[in-house]
């Protein structure tokens, strides 16, 4: 028998820690390599983490809620040893002076356990001595100053020692908030460049007022991703000038294109949905304005090179935007394959951060579920965000080649952008929608 530690992974270059959100298996359980066990949440991602063998879960070190730096070791699976890979720790462990002396040393039965001790080898008290002394400070100081590659890199930046900074994560731990919220503190201009920040640092302390419960009602901690949710959309709304513009398109010929090669498609693996149409609009124009494809950094404006397209997905515990890269580079088809992915994967919790992390541009589509039209907040640091109202036949008048106006039916859908009135203006935002909207009435078939 040996035992393997599980432990927390380290989810993207810049995480530092996860929480355990869900443990899916207890202890006693038998589990199968790669059977989902437990969730765990970063600043980024939820996702299931699977076991890394077969065995049965002898030991849960870490509680639900509990956050964790990465690698650190917080569940040990029993198995049979044929299939034990580099994190076993073998059940007879070796009595060597540097091992740590914590837990399970009871399940070694042949051991003749402390019987005969032999006199020359037990007296090693030099080697004891220096482990302790080689440790720089306790494990709380430690982990202060081990903080991230981020926070690390704007401290030497801005000349600051972790050591001095009063830190609120994990054992005290200095987080990317705590030392732009020290710099500040000093006078000091926060100068970060924004391709250095996996997500956009919350300018101040976002703060929720409390309200008085009554008898009978329910109270519920919010879950991390609706936390971060919240701040980021209360973050948004200060940071940017909101303005929403609407256009109505006339979707019929797209759904006619649609209707037509729908069955093709599927057979390539490939669902063809509105959305993708409307995706490939986006992704053309944003070329053509790249001022919509912009940051704010602050007094500069950074143009995106990169189209890196956002696709809101709502889920069952919140909301999450998976990002397609280099969006502009891919046909109708890798457009639709790309999107159905992303969705899939974000509902059963199998992305990475990389795939949340460094969109230039978002697309909400709160249509599916019947909004006529919405004014969506932009995700920062985004300059705009486009709605996509619910698409459906309504009467419409039309005119014919011979100038007379008729009522048709028509398949009709409410377009929104909300934009950045600091970078955007008005007219640049139209110019975009109006793009869009010539695009998906006169959508080429060669596009296909």
């Amino acid at each position: 028998m040996a035992r393997v530690d599980v432990i927390m992974p380290q989810m993207g270059e810049s995480i530092a820690e996860g929480t355990v959100a869900r443990w899916m298996k207890q202890v006693g359980d038998e589990v199968k390599r790669d059977e989902p066990i437990l969730e765990i949440s970063t600043d980024k991602v939820d996702a299931e983490i699977p076991s890394p063998t077969s065995g049965t879960i002898i030991e849960i070190r870490v509680s639900e809620g509990e956050t964790v730096e990465v690698q650190t070791i917080i569940a040990v699976i029993e198995t049979d040893g044929t299939a034990v890979t580099a994190a076993v720790t073998d059940q007879p462990p070796p009595p060597a002076p540097e091992a740590e002396t914590a837990a399970p040393e009871p399940a070694a039965p042949s051991e003749p356990a402390m019987a005969p001790p032999p006199p020359p080898p037990p007296q090693p008290p030099p080697p004891t001595t220096p482990s302790p002394a080689a440790a720089p400070g306790t494990m709380e100081e430690r982990l202060r100053v081990k903080s991230t590659p981020l926070v690390r890199k704007i401290a030497a930046e801005h000349q600051v020692d972790l050591t001095g900074i009063e830190g609120t994560g994990y054992a005290g731990r200095v987080t990317k908030k705590d030392i732009l919220g020290f710099i500040e503190s000093r006078g000091q201009a926060v100068t970060v460049r924004t391709a250095d920040i996996p997500s956009p640092a919350l300018p101040t302390e976002v703060s929720h007022p409390s309200v008085q419960a009554w008898q009978g009602d329910r109270v519920e901690p919010m879950s991390r991703i609706r936390k971060l949710t919240a701040d980021h959309m209360i973050t948004s709304m200060r940071t940017s000038a909101h303005v929403t513009t609407f256009y109505e398109i006339d979707y019929t010929r797209v759904s006619e294109i649609r209707k037509a090669n729908k069955e093709e498609y599927a057979a390539r693996g490939a669902r063809l949905t509105f959305l993708s149409f409307i995706a490939k609009a986006v992704t053309d124009n944003l070329r053509k304005h790249p001022i919509l494809n912009a940051s704010v950094s602050g007094q500069s404006i950074i143009y995106r090179h990169e189209i890196n397209l956002g696709i809101a997905v709502a889920l069952d515990w919140g909301l999450i935007v998976p990002v397609v890269r280099n969006a502009d580079e891919l046909s109708l088809i890798g457009l639709s394959k790309a999107i159905s992915d992303l969705a899939e994967r974000a509902r059963t919790k199998r992305l990475s951060p990389d795939e949340v992390q460094n969109g230039t541009f978002t697309i909400t589509n709160p249509g599916t579920f019947g909004s006529y039209a919405g004014t969506p907040i932009i995700n920062q640091p985004q300059v705009a965000i486009l709605g996509v109202g619910a698409i459906e036949k309504r009467p419409k008048v039309v005119t014919l080649d011979d100038g007379q106006d008729v009522i048709a039916i028509r398949t009709m859908g409410l377009v929104s952008l909300s934009f950045d009135h600091r970078v955007v203006d008005g007219a640049d935002g139209d110019r975009f929608l109006s793009g869009i909207k010539n695009d998906l009435e006169r959508f080429p078939e060669g596009s296909l």
